[in-house]
C-alpha cells in the first residue's frame, strides 16, 4: 500500500539536539523552579525521572500522566498530585529556556509541509513523556505548530511510550488506516524502527543518529530530510 501518513519523532529528529545535554539542562531548570516550592533539587529530579521510568513501563491501563502522577504520589504523598499546577507553570515559561541548547534545521519544518503539499497526514510521534503545553512549545521551536499536525502524542492523550509497540498501535487506531500505509520518520533504532514489526514503513534520520545496540542500519530506509522526501515521493 502507498503512504498515506508520516509520523514524525521530535527530539533528534525534527528538533537537532545533543540528548545529554538537553536532559542536562532541562532537570537543572526544572530542579530549580521547584525549590521555590520546598523540593530538594537532586531528590526532585531523582523522583520525576521514577516518573518517567513509570510511563515508559505503562501497560496501556492507564494515561500516561496517570502513571506519572500515580509515582509522584507513591513518593511524596496524595497532596503532592496538586504540584501539576505549579509543574505546568514551569513548562509555560522557564521551559523554553532549554531552546537555547538546541540545534535549528529549517530542513525539519520544509519536510513536514512538503509531506502536506504531497497530501500526506502527519503525525507527531514524539515519546508522549511531557504534557500538552510542552510538546506545543518544542513544536514552536522548530517553526511548527499544533495545526501542522493531525494528531501529536502527550502524556495526556497516550497509554504507551516508545518502543512499546502499544504505542504505534494506539497512533494507527486513532489514524484509522493499516499500519503499512504509515510511514515512521525517527533517528533512534531501538525507539523508532519498532513499527517495523506491525507493518509500518520506516525511514531512519541519520543527522543525530542514536544506534545502541550498534545495529546494522542498512537494512533500513536512511539518510538526510532530502533522502526522506525522495523516498516519500517514490512510495506515494
Amino acid at each position: 500500500m502507498s503512504i498515506k501518513a508520516v509520523l514524525f519523532d521530535m527530539d533528534g529528529t525534527l528538533l537537532p539536539v545533543d540528548y545529554d545535554v538537553f536532559v542536562k539542562t532541562y532537570f537543572g531548570l526544572l530542579a530549580q523552579h521547584m525549590t521555590k516550592f520546598g523540593y530538594q533539587p537532586q531528590e526532585y529530579v531523582e523522583s520525576v525521572w521514577s516518573g518517567t521510568k513509570a510511563m515508559i513501563k505503562n501497560d496501556g491501563t492507564k494515561t500516561n500522566s496517570q502513571a506519572f502522577w500515580d509515582e509522584y504520589a507513591r513518593i511524596y504523598g496524595e497532596n503532592a498530585r496538586q504540584d501539576e499546577t505549579v509543574l505546568n507553570e514551569f513548562y509555560v515559561t522557564d521551559f523554553d529556556k532549554v531552546r537555547s541548547v538546541c540545534g535549528e534545521n529549517p530542513k525539519a519544518a520544509i519536510a513536514v509541509r512538503e509531506m502536506q503539499k504531497l497530501g500526506l497526514s502527519c503525525v507527531l510521534a514524539t515519546n508522549p513523556l511531557f504534557p500538552e503545553c510542552a510538546t506545543i512549545s518544542r513544536m514552536r521551536w522548530v517553526g511548527l505548530e499544533p495545526s501542522d499536525f493531525v494528531h501529536y502524542t502527550t502524556y495526556e492523550n497516550s497509554s504507551f511510550a516508545k518502543p512499546s509497540i502499544g504505542y504505534y498501535k494506539g497512533i494507527v487506531e486513532k489514524l484509522g488506516l493499516d499500519a503499512s500505509e504509515c510511514l515512521m520518520v525517527g533517528n533512534d533504532v531501538d525507539d523508532d524502527m519498532v513499527p517495523q514489526s506491525i507493518g509500518m514503513k520506516v525511514f531512519l534520520l541519520t543527522d543525530f543518529l542514536i544506534n545502541e545496540g550498534n545495529k546494522d542500519i542498512s537494512i533500513y530506509p536512511n539518510g538526510s530530510f532530502d533522502d526522506l522526501i525522495n523516498y516519500v515521493k517514490a512510495n506515494i
